[in-house]
């Protein structure tokens, strides 16, 4: 049997659907994900965030994703100093599966920078 999260809620809680939507930090449309249901490891967005940033950029392709061979890529963007970031096949195979990987940077102007690499869908 499959059973959504509010039904999952309301069983083990023994409550009302007022607290199980409390409890399940959302609102509930009846419908949802069954809770056995496997997450989906598609990839269509990726995405990334690059800390104390001052005109660094970094575009991660889909294609890089999916292609998931180790490539290093310039984030030097707008900034007035180099940075280099290398992601692994490894690493992008993990991206792919929905992990948020903290990659560090390489050194220029005296600093480095964690940017984060994701998938947001």
């Amino acid at each position: 049997m499959t059973m959504t999260r509010k039904q999952f809620l309301q069983s083990i809680l023994g409550v009302g659907a007022g607290a199980v939507a409390l409890a399940a930090c959302g609102g509930d449309d009846g419908g949802g994900t069954p809770i056995d249901a496997p997450p989906s490891n598609t990839c269509t967005t990726p995405a990334n965030q690059i800390s104390g940033n001052h005109g660094h950029t970094l575009t991660v392709s889909l294609d890089d994703v999916n292609a998931a061979a180790e490539k290093t890529y310039d984030i030097t963007g707008g900034a007035d100093h180099p940075h280099m970031l290398t992601i692994t096949a490894t690493q992008f195979g993990q991206i792919k599966n929905g992990q948020t990987l903290n990659i560090t940077s390489t050194s220029g102007g005296g600093h480095t920078h964690t940017v984060a690499v994701m998938c947001v869908s």
